[in-house]
Parts: C-alpha cells; sequence; structure tokens
C-alpha cells in the first residue's frame, strides 16, 4: 500500500484534497484523482490539488478534477494553496507568486493572528477573443449568443480566466435543471476543449447570484474563475460596474476587474476541513 498524506481545504465550499509535492508527485495523478474525490469511497472533494516546487515561481499548483482531467486554472484553490503554504510555514512571506498552466498568478494573504484568513489574487486579464478562450465564432467577441439546447435557447457570453467559462444571464436561478442542461451545454461542440458554464441573476450594478457547472466536476459549490468570468461578462453586457459581490452556493467573492491594469482580483476566505492519510494500492 502507498500512504498519501493530505489536507482538505475548501474556499466557500469548493472543496479540494491538497497533496504536498515539494519533494516529490505521486503516480498516475488522473487516476488518483478519481480515487480520492469519490465521496462514498474516497476522501471526497471536487478533485485534488498539488503544491510543487517552481522554477519561475514560488510555489506551483496543479488541479485534477473529481473525472481526472486535469484543470489550467482554480480560483478558489489558488486561495486554500496560499493558506496552506503559509500555515505549513512552507514560507514566510504574505506576498506570494503562484505558477499554473494559466500563467502566473499573484496571492496576498490577508492574516488573522498567525494564520491566513482570506487572500486577494490577481487573476490576471480576461480573454474575451475567440479563438483564444477557446469557443468557435464568428467576430471578436461573444457577447450574448444564441445557443440551441434540448431545454431551448439560451445566449452565452464566453470569458476565459485561464479557462473557458459560458455565461448565462437568467431571472430565476432556482428552476435550473442543471444535470441536463449543464453538462449539454459544457459539452456542447463550440467549446473545443468543454468549458465552465454560469447561470448568473442579476441583483443590482454591485451584486450578483450565481451557479455553475464545472466541467469535470459538475455542480460545485463554488467556482472562483467562474465568479470573476461572471462579473467581467456583466461589464461586458452593462449590466453591473466593474466591482461586485458573487453570491454562490458556497458563499461569497468580491471581484473587481480594474480599468487601470484590466486585471481580475477576486478575494475571499480559505479554509482548513481536516488532514490525514490515503491509503492506495501501489498496483494502482
Amino acid at each position: 500500500m502507498e500512504e498519501i498524506k493530505f489536507t482538505k481545504m475548501h474556499g466557500i465550499s469548493n472543496d479540494y484534497i491538497y497533496i504536498n509535492c515539494m519533494s516529490g508527485v505521486p503516480d498516475n495523478l488522473s487516476a488518483l484523482s478519481t480515487e480520492m474525490s469519490n465521496r462514498h469511497t474516497g476522501v471526497g472533494g471536487d478533485g485534488i490539488i498539488l503544491i510543487c516546487p517552481s522554477n519561475t515561481s514560488d510555489f506551483k499548483m496543479r488541479i485534477f478534477n473529481a473525472d481526472g482531467s486535469e484543470a489550467e486554472m482554480c480560483g478558489n484553490g489558488s486561495r486554500c494553496v496560499g493558506k496552506y503554504v503559509y500555515d505549513k510555514g512552507l514560507t514566510d512571506k504574505t506576498d506570494i507568486t503562484l505558477e499554473t498552466l494559466a500563467g502566473t498568478k499573484r496571492l496576498h494573504l490577508n492574516l488573522k493572528g498567525s494564520k491566513v484568513d482570506t487572500v486577494r489574487v490577481d487573476m490576471g486579464e480576461p480573454i474575451i477573443a475567440p479563438g483564444l478562450i477557446p469557443v468557435k465564432h464568428e467576430g471578436t467577441r461573444m457577447v450574448d449568443t444564441e445557443v440551441k439546447t434540448s431545454h431551448g435557447s439560451v445566449k452565452i457570453t464566453a470569458v476565459s480566466m485561464g479557462n473557458p467559462h459560458g455565461v448565462i444571464f437568467v431571472d430565476d436561478l432556482e428552476h435550473i435543471d442543471m444535470p441536463t442542461i449543464g453538462p449539454e451545454l459544457a459539452m456542447n461542440p463550440i467549446w473545443p476543449d468543454r468549458a465552465n458554464i454560469e447561470f448568473a441573476k442579476i441583483i443590482n450594478r454591485n451584486e450578483i447570484s450565481m451557479r455553475v457547472w464545472e466541467r469535470g466536476s459538475g455542480e460545485t459549490m463554488a467556482c472562483g474563475t467562474g465568479a470573476c468570468a461572471t462579473v467581467v461578462a456583466s461589464v461586458i453586457n452593462g449590466m453591473t460596474d466593474r466591482e461586485a459581490t458573487v453570491h454562490l452556493k458556497g458563499g461569497d467573492l468580491r471581484i473587481e476587474w480594474d480599468k487601470a491594469d484590466n486585471h481580475v482580483y477576486m478575494t475571499g476566505a480559505a479554509e482548513t476541513v481536516f488532514e490525514g492519510s490515503y491509503k492506495r494500492r501501489i498496483s494502482d
């Protein structure tokens, strides 16, 4: 048996299993994520996040979804990585850089006593060019564009925050058939790499409620990159100001799309749940 030590953490209920890989990485990560993420036979979570050394940043983050696919970026996960490395004594800095498949992210750690309470993440510039998101669409932007589904047509605004998102504005969040329409939209042929799908309800110029279907994980309690993409989409559509609170099932995130540098900033909590070890058959 192989024993893998882990820490269960969550950012507003977007829960992942964090593994310290500073001295080595387990084998067959896709299978490991599927095994450990199972909420009945494993630890349970939306996936696993590996904390690794980096040649370009203070640390490197790798994310594997519950279905074993590797993701480019996780906003809630990046905040938890910041808390992990500080609380565990891997750094004494409150401003750190984090290497991801979506580029280098900058984290500012806000302390409460000797522990990290909240984290502000510089998520970088949003991508709205269809070819770079990527999404199949003629034109320079895909904004409020009709897409047909088995439930009728919806209007999607496409944004990438290092991973692709399709944002749909609705009047009613409660009666969406997420298990049906979520995967249908996420796997629509317009998305070469699949996409995360956000359903958003505008409350006022500085407040949005949102549900999310994440590719590889299904409906989750929260999605940091999805909240960022939703604010960008709402600004593009003239629905909100550039700074807004996004209410998700797991809690709130404060998102700001700064006009000066065009970067999106996300602030939210990060929490440790428990620690343990997972015994895995070596033959796996």
